[in-house]
């Protein structure tokens, strides 16, 4: 990358984040810029339905995968449409294994039912992390050993694990599979069929052709809310330019490592490891350090983070593709060279699914906001608890509000665009949250489809009561007053 420019920020762990790292910015391109202009005109034509069905969930990701399922559960006929070949979106196919804190900072799991079900259905050796009796440890050598291994934060140990992603896929369609769910792969959503300011369902495209499916709930969890952005809901698309929220990259793994030796290497030898991260970033521009996965002859990198870039731009992802497979190669050869453990190490895998975090967030009913971080007030319409990024927070209470349009109707959304402000972005796109939400959307859609209402007008007990006996944690009546009298007596 000697032909680029590079900008490099440097973002450090504070109280509205918990993660440190590098964001680069380049101004150039691969490719020259496009020279299209003018318009097509698109033949009118009719479209052949593909099926009917109760609830459509647009995106088999995380946040897709929870959905079909709690919405199966309820009763109603699901059908999950997906582009690629496989279900848990950047939990498989982007090779995020590693899955963020579910756990408060007292070490109780408060992100439960599809998460503590699906993770709980791996095989012990497709799922590393603490014991759950450390959850919560705040004992200095053992913090220490774990963040190393993403699973402590702030001297404090957490439920933060890393997964084989081959078995995150099969055990991720096998529930939807067991549950009833209509699986629909390598096909991508177009646009939404709107009636009277109702979603009614999507279009799709195939290698059948052009075909739609026409539901009574659509569940948008495609991660860019390209379902309710084009069938014209609002929509917010401001970024926190101090966090690694807006930035993209592809992950890729290199095999044949000794993680060990290099995290000892780290822990042991301060100044050679900040040597050996100065020498990269000379050598190479764009750098990253790797993380653990679930092997120890597997490295992880989740990066270079590039910013400055979109998502919603073709030629952007391109660039971001096409630079992430050269750090690939660029990383191996390097580590290779001058990181203990590395000197086997071969490119195993470049993600098959680019790395995004951040392009649209709903303008909802309510959101998830910054300001809500201190107060610890639990929610009327509470749909799940998310843990906040430093102790010195209480957890947080996720309006079902955050999940519904402000104005269209027949739509709900879940996963990364769901409706929040810029900073609480930052931990409501993370996979367990994706999991949270989509769950607390699928199992809305399927009240709404049995009951014959709007979403927006779903009983929030009845739905509440629907995800407690999913296995979700969502606080009731005397739990909130137990908060409220707590924060009563800290504040007096």
């Amino acid at each position: 990358m000697d032909d680029q420019k590079v900008s490099v920020k440097e973002i450090r762990q504070n109280e509205n984040r918990f993660l440190s790292s590098d964001i680069f910015e380049s101004g150039q391109y691969v490719f020259p810029r496009r020279n299209g202009e003018g318009v097509l005109r698109e033949e009118a034509r009719d479209i052949p339905v593909y099926h009917r069905c109760d609830v459509l969930v647009v995106g088999g990701g995380p946040s897709g995968t929870a959905a079909a399922l709690a919405a199966a559960r309820t009763g109603a006929e699901v059908v999950v449409l997906e582009r690629y070949n496989h279900l848990g979106g950047l939990s498989t196919g982007g090779v995020v294994i590693w899955i963020d804190r579910m756990t408060d900072w007292e070490g109780r799991q408060v992100i439960r039912g599809f998460a503590e079900e699906v993770l709980g259905r791996l095989p012990p050796e497709a799922v590393a992390g603490p014991d759950p009796s450390l959850w919560g440890v705040r004992d200095a050598e053992l913090a220490k050993y774990w963040r190393l291994r993403t699973s402590a934060f702030h001297g404090i140990v957490t439920w933060a694990p890393t997964i084989d992603p081959e078995r995150l896929k099969l055990t991720s369609q096998e529930m939807l599979i067991e549950a009833g769910v209509r699986i629909v792969f390598h096909s991508l959503a177009a646009t939404p069929v709107v009636e009277d300011g109702a979603v009614t369902g999507v279009i799709f495209e195939s290698k059948e052709g052009r075909q739609g499916i026409m539901a009574k709930v659509v569940v948008d969890c495609t991660g860019d809310g390209d379902v309710f952005a084009r069938a014209g809901a609002s929509f917010e698309a401001d970024i926190e330019e101090g966090d690694v929220h807006h930035s993209m990259n592809t992950g890729f793994m290199l095999g044949g490592v000794d993680m060990e030796t290099w995290l000892a290497f780290r822990s042991e030898q301060e100044q050679a490891f900040a040597d050996f991260n100065t020498l990269g970033r000379d050598t190479l521009g764009f750098f990253q350090t790797p993380y653990v996965s679930w092997r120890n002859d597997i490295a992880l990198f989740l990066g270079p983070r590039q910013s400055g870039l979109s998502a919603l731009n073709v030629d952007d992802m391109t660039e971001v593709e096409i630079r992430s497979h050269r750090f690939m190669q660029s990383h191996c050869e390097f580590f290779r060279s001058h990181a203990p453990g590395f000197k086997d190490a071969y490119m195993l895998l470049s993600a098959p699914q680019l790395g995004v975090r951040h392009t649209r967030r709903l303008a909802g009913v309510d959101r998830v906001e910054r300001s809500q971080w201190p107060e610890g007030k639990v929610l009327p319409d509470e749909i799940g608890v998310s843990p906040s990024v430093s102790p010195k927070f209480p957890v947080i209470s996720v309006p079902y509000g955050a999940l519904v349009p402000a104005r269209l109707n027949g739509l709900l959304a879940a996963g990364r665009h769901i409706s929040c402000d810029a900073n609480s972005h930052g931990f409501m796109r993370e996979i367990p949250q994706c999991w949270l939400t989509g769950q607390a959307a699928g199992a809305a859609a399927g009240v709404a489809a049995n009951r014959g209402v709007a979403p927006r007008d779903v009983d929030i007990a009845e739905l509440q009561a629907v995800l407690r006996a999913q296995g979700a944690f969502v606080r009731d009546a005397s739990e909130a007053r137990s908060v409220e009298n707590k924060a009563e007596t800290v504040s007096g």
